[in-house]
């Protein structure tokens, strides 16, 4: 899928649709005196060394030379301030009511001009890891942020050789490049919890006020995402995996979850080498519509560093480190704090060797969807069996806040909110992802399940159960019993979690939490024009009825 950046003569101007005021605005920042291009990963390595705010520890690099890293390079600390998760306040999105091009245009301008005394850096990666699935996207930001360059040349793919002939031989679309501007320096008045800017129909974002490397990342792959749908494919923020077998079907597994949901967990699981698994990514793919085939769109991983104290094995694979302490260890070595003791969403940039069994590209087709709730009416696993429902509850996935977002205000982490497919990053209507998710489900007759990772009850999901129910759907031993007596739900059967299924108070709490998705539904159809199907509401509304006027099934 080449993307473009350069153009014939006369293919250049409004006629073009890959042309925009805001796009044109951006891209001729890229080429000003004070941008320098950063040619590879290490040269960008040797940049963030010589940062201020750079903290070389004494811990040795996994694998460096594999990475483009030099033969000795050693991990490497930044930490923000106060902000050390997302900010989704802070974007704007041209198309979505009160975001007017000309007012966001003229901020941008005037950001570029007044950083024009400022130096600034920039770097090309490519964005998906497969011949079907592959575009290019450019950042620059300004020295003193050389970290964060490096850790995008590190999170997505440096241009190689390889990776340059495989992008020359892809499928070329009408699309621009993807450009990002950044500016964690400069502060619009209006906006002083920082603006993120995004032009998705013409692949420009830009990224003022806030250093937090995530919002790069996130941005980046929020433009991505969006290209890869306008191109038959389901953009998906969830993790796969697949259990390969020599005498039935392989199982390809898609879970989806915000941070914190669990979603990595399931994903790199070995299940105690049980099965031969492959792993696409715990984070970013696509998924082709009429193949079923999967793409990852990143070759490393964007990790919580909170489970990995420094006995842990995994702080093996970590190459830049966000938000975390330092101290010394008993060798006088610098090495590092984690566990969110200095601060909460402590983050690393985790190379691909942390998974023995990646794949970039599973062939293999998907059959199943899980989504991940955190929703203590509902059981730890139900499985769904109906293609409207089954998308119903994706576009109303029920979940918490994580530590990885910034909430401005008095917002309650713990309050149960609703993200759509467990992606706060769609920049295209709800609707269109909503019949994508459903056409899989119903075309490509795959199996929908829903997992509660939080409290049944006041009890605590292990993630042993849930492992557990990973695989007996894998080997086809799954026990399932009536959810309620409702149409096309069945719970699986555990011993531990007994469902009250005729106790009125729990009917009425379930009834309570689908209202809560029923009242999402409604409030998005009320204040946008985007519209989701009729349909939506009435299996919602029809569940509530059955848990309310009826008993449960025997």
């Amino acid at each position: 899928m080449s993307t473009h950046n350069s153009y014939q003569r006369d293919a250049i101007g409004r006629s073009n649709p890959i042309f925009s005021q805001i796009r044109s605005t951006v891209e001729t920042a890229f080429y000003g005196n004070n941008m320098t291009h950063v040619p590879d990963v290490a040269t960008a390595y040797e940049l963030a060394t010589q940062d201020p705010g750079t903290i070389k520890t004494d811990l040795p690099i996994y694998r460096p030379t594999d990475l483009g890293l030099p033969e000795d390079a050693k991990m490497l600390v930044t930490n923000t301030g106060k902000v050390v998760g997302r900010t989704a306040q802070a974007r704007r999105i041209l198309g979505n009511p009160g975001v007017d091009e000309a007012d966001m245009a003229g901020r941008l301008r005037q950001a570029i001009y007044e950083s024009r005394d400022k130096k600034f850096i920039k770097a090309d990666v490519f964005v998906g890891l497969d011949q079907d699935f592959i575009v290019r996207a450019h950042l620059a930001i300004p020295n003193g942020f050389a970290n964060n360059l490096l850790s995008y040349m590190l999170n997505f793919q440096p241009i190689t050789k390889a990776y340059q002939e495989m992008f020359e031989n892809s499928v070329a679309y009408p699309e621009g490049d993807i450009y990002i501007y950044a500016d964690p320096t400069y502060h619009d008045p209006d906006y002083p919890d920082g603006l993120a800017l995004f032009d998705p129909e013409h692949n420009v974002a830009a990224i003022l006020g806030m250093s937090y490397f995530g919002e790069l990342k996130k941005s980046t792959l929020t433009l991505a995402w969006s290209i890869a749908h306008r191109h038959g494919y389901v953009a998906c923020h969830g993790g796969l995996k697949a259990f390969h077998f020599k005498d039935k079907q392989d199982q390809v597994f898609a879970m989806f979850g915000l941070s914190g949901s669990g979603k990595s967990t399931l994903t790199h699981n070995k299940h105690g080498y049980k099965y031969d698994i492959t792993v696409l990514h715990d984070d970013a793919f696509v998924i082709n519509r009429k193949s079923g085939q999967s793409v990852a769109l990143e070759p490393s991983y964007f990790d919580k560093t909170n489970d990995y104290p420094m006995t842990s094995d995994e702080t093996k694979y970590f190459m830049t480190v966000q938000n975390v302490g330092v101290t010394l260890d008993d060798q006088q070595r610098k090495v590092l704090v984690t566990e969110d003791l200095r601060n909460g969403n402590g983050r690393t940039i985790k190379s691909r060797y942390a998974s023995t069994n990646r794949v970039d590209k599973e062939n293999a087709p998907i059959n199943a969807i899980f989504w991940i709730m955190k929703d203590d009416s509902l059981p730890p696993v139900i499985k769904v069996d109906d293609a409207t429902l089954a998308a119903t509850f994706g576009v109303t996935l029920a979940t918490k806040r994580s530590t990885a977002e910034n909430l401005i205000g008095d917002v309650d982490r713990n309050a149960l909110v609703i993200e759509p497919f467990a992606n706060p990053f769609r920049v295209y209507p709800l609707s269109q992802d909503y019949h994508d998710f459903k056409a899989l489900f119903e075309e490509r007759h795959l199996d929908c399940y829903l997992l509660n990772t939080g409290y049944f009850g006041d009890k605590k999901v292990p993630k042993e159960i849930t492992l557990g129910a990973l695989e007996a759907v894998v080997n086809d031993t799954a026990e399932w019993e009536s959810f309620a007596g409702l149409d096309h739900m069945q719970a699986l059967k555990l011993a531990d979690f007994p469902i009250a299924a005729d106790d009125p108070a729990y009917r009425k709490l379930v009834a309570d939490r689908l209202e809560i998705r029923s009242n999402f539904v409604d409030h998005y159809q009320h204040s946008n024009d985007d519209r989701l199907p009729q349909e939506v509401t009435d299996v919602l509304v029809k569940l509530q009825r059955q848990l309310t006027e009826q008993p449960a099934k025997p």
